[in-house]
């Protein structure tokens, strides 16, 4: 069966904010997208150091074309290094060249039919609104996390006070929350802080304005209960887990895969901490010492802004002796956790690094920091038991532990096997008429019946 013209099948226009946390799970449905044949554009404030992956160019069903002019800064400019002041250029400068990407767009016989923004870049959705086209929203992290912040911005449930005396909450499909699993949550955060206003206005609207479309990178094997629980407020569409695709280029790993592939199965311990997070110096001793206590190989992610912190005797290994680990500055971290080789995950849990671990089947070490890597850390642990609790910062001491109780302690094998029963649910969930999958066809045939009834 041929597939229509490009120009003549509905168009999604997907709008990130510029942090690869960000980009990868939008990039990720776009191709979903794009496989089931709507034609889908990509955008950002592209900067140094954002990855797009493989085969994410200009043509095809999936295009990338970066936000531009309108005063949106070179991608190499300095300032872009700072979180905050990243955010608030983007909100001012984005919008316009939104609106002269969307005109850009029509003029090119590809008008847009649907917007659809990831959380945190409420412009875009503004903008989609001003210029009368339906509206999306992906949220990038887990279910629980939007259950928590929804409930919190509609004042449905009476939270913890910081600085009082210590309190919980319970909300419907989750486990009771203490304060230490909410703080820092942006629900603490005071009012003038960008980032919370810049969630309440993702969730403040009521229901008659909020976008038809809430997409969330969960599934429902893994959250049904939360999103059961929040569907009376906020009916959400599970297109989870958004991983990178099983083709993706092996060119820039580094030697990682071929390294995996001369070590035995499940002994390899894999270490990484995100795109935001920064290990200290100290702390960065501690791990290098830890790993060397454990016996075991290794795959160390550092970046190369963190690289600095590596003294030439912070590991006991020559750097032209890959026997013992690997230090590499970056990986395609969900495909090198699917590799057979890999026997433990330590992990900040950021939900991305979460969903991966449980889609490759991988028990986990969690030293969560902020934001929502409390919570991934308290399901991972305590409700989905496929991994330990480590201190954060970590410890020389409390890294070998850890490791020792997840690669070889008493529960390690069960810990295993449940992880191992996520990694099937998992990839069932995605596959044709999964319950991920379903849902994204969903999606797709709505927007096709909405195309169906523009002119062309």
């Amino acid at each position: 069966m041929t597939s229509a013209p490009a120009q003549h099948r509905p168009h999604i226009l997907l709008v990130a904010a510029p942090f690869q946390s960000h980009v990868n799970p939008l990039l990720r449905f776009g191709r979903r997208l794009a496989a089931k044949g709507l034609l889908v554009t990509f955008t950002t404030a592209l900067r140094v150091g954002i990855r797009l992956g493989p085969g994410d160019g200009s043509s095809g069903r999936l295009r990338v074309e970066p936000l531009r002019g309108c005063g949106i800064w070179a991608p190499d400019d300095p300032r872009f290094r700072v979180a905050g002041n990243m955010a608030r250029h983007v909100e001012a400068a984005g919008p316009a060249a939104l609106e002269e990407l969307v005109r850009a767009q029509a003029e090119a016989g590809r008008p847009v039919t649907c917007v659809v923004a990831n959380a945190f870049v409420p412009w875009a959705l503004r903008v989609a609104g001003e210029l009368g086209l339906p509206r999306g929203m992906l949220w990038l992290q887990s279910c629980a996390l939007l259950s928590v912040y929804y409930h919190h911005v509609h004042a449905l449930a009476a939270f913890p006070e910081a600085g009082v005396a210590p309190g919980s909450v319970t909300l419907p499909g989750l486990p009771e929350l203490e304060f230490e699993d909410l703080h820092p949550l942006l629900i603490y955060a005071p009012c003038q802080d960008l980032w919370r206003q810049m969630l309440v206005a993702d969730l403040g609207r009521d229901r008659e304005t909020m976008p038809p479309w809430v997409f969330v990178n969960t599934f429902h094997e893994l959250e049904h209960a939360t999103i059961e629980g929040l569907g009376e407020h906020l009916p959400v569409i599970p297109v989870g887990p958004l991983l990178e695709p099983d083709d993706a280029d092996d060119d820039d790993d580094h030697g990682c895969t071929a390294w995996l592939d001369a070590r035995p199965a499940r002994s390899v311990v894999f270490v990484a901490f995100g795109s935001l997070v920064n290990n200290d110096s100290d702390e960065v001793a501690e791990i290098a010492a830890g790993l060397a206590a454990t016996g075991r190989p290794f795959l160390w992610v550092v970046r190369d802004d963190n690289r600095a912190l590596l003294s030439a005797d912070a590991l006991c290994f020559r750097d032209d002796d890959r026997e013992r680990g690997m230090v590499v500055p970056w990986c395609a971290q969900g495909r090198l956790l699917a590799h057979p080789a890999v026997g433990c995950f330590v992990t900040h849990c950021g939900w991305n690094s979460t969903a991966e671990a449980l889609a490759a089947g991988v028990p986990v070490v969690a030293s969560p920091r902020w934001s929502d890597q409390r919570i991934n850390a308290r399901f991972l642990v305590d409700v989905h038991r496929v991994g330990a609790r480590a201190p954060t910062p970590l410890t020389r001491d409390a890294l070998r532990e850890r490791v020792e109780e997840v690669m070889g302690g008493p529960e390690a094998e069960a810990m295993a096997r449940r992880a191992a029963r996520w990694r099937e649910k998992a990839r069932a969930a995605v596959r044709d008429g999964g319950s991920s999958d379903q849902g994204v066809q969903a999606f797709v045939d709505q927007i096709d019946k909405l195309h169906a009834g523009e002119p062309h």
